[in-house]
């Protein structure tokens, strides 16, 4: 006597199949989001990336440069506020610094010589800080004989409402690019210069840094290459390969 086979139970297997594929697309879709939204924690209030596009701190930054911005070091800004996490440090004398330019929107790196209270001032090229000529092996000179008594209207302005007394010269006070001050530091603000001297357009020239300003400190190199040359794909055939995980220092 033949024997009936029994219909496959082919529908609760698709439904079953659908159900693990439906599950798996939710899981996945839950990593990503975490991942994405864990990244973009990271990058708003731990670290950040900056590529160096000028030359204004060449001697120890070259363009091309990739760094790692540590941003919990000073403390991040909150979106949309001017407040700030705490930080487990201030910025220091010789800290390289990123933060938003005062002179136009853009994110701008420079060297901290100068933090509130410290009388400053330039002769001839040479910093003086608090009376002491400062030792910068950092600082590149492209253009040491290049003209130092033009003065910029502006330079001119703001050091006069910071400019230490000196009877000696009540009415001759004319800042040049490299020679100015002795000057103050205001509170809650620092003074910052470009390592590559001539080239950098910094606090000579636009005033004080607001230390709310401030994105947060350099930290090392994980990528450079040669930015300058024309060549295609020159990220990828011009490495600087020395340069990459080097400290800024």
């Amino acid at each position: 006597m033949p024997v009936k086979s029994q219909p496959r139970p082919s529908s609760s297997k698709d439904e079953l199949k659908r159900a693990n594929v439906a599950s798996t697309a939710i899981d996945w879709a839950k990593s990503l989001l975490s991942g994405f939204v864990l990244f973009l924690l990271i990058r708003m209030f731990v670290v950040q990336t900056f590529v160096v596009t000028s030359g204004s701190m060449e001697g120890t930054l070259l363009i091309g440069d990739l760094l790692v911005l540590n941003k919990v070091a000073y403390g991040a800004t909150l979106p949309k506020t001017q407040r700030r996490l705490p930080g487990y440090t201030e910025p220091k004398h010789g800290d390289v610094v990123v933060f938003r330019a005062q002179h136009e929107p853009l994110d701008v790196i420079k060297r901290v010589v100068g933090l509130p209270g410290d009388t400053l001032e330039m002769r001839n090229q040479q910093l003086i800080r608090n009376g002491v000529p400062q030792i910068e092996l950092y600082v590149k000179h492209s253009d040491p004989n290049g003209t130092t008594d033009s003065t910029e209207p502006r330079m001119s302005a703001w050091q006069h409402s910071a400019l230490v007394p000196d009877p000696s010269r009540p009415q001759e006070y004319k800042p040049s690019r490299d020679t100015w001050g002795p000057i103050v530091v205001p509170h809650d603000s620092v003074f910052v210069l470009g390592d590559n001297r001539e080239e950098s357009l910094d606090s000579r020239f636009w005033g004080f840094l607001d230390r709310r300003r401030i994105r947060g400190k350099a930290e090392f190199l994980y990528y450079s290459y040669d930015r300058t040359r024309l060549a295609a794909f020159a990220w990828i055939t011009d490495v600087r390969w020395s340069r990459i995980g080097e400290r800024i220092q």
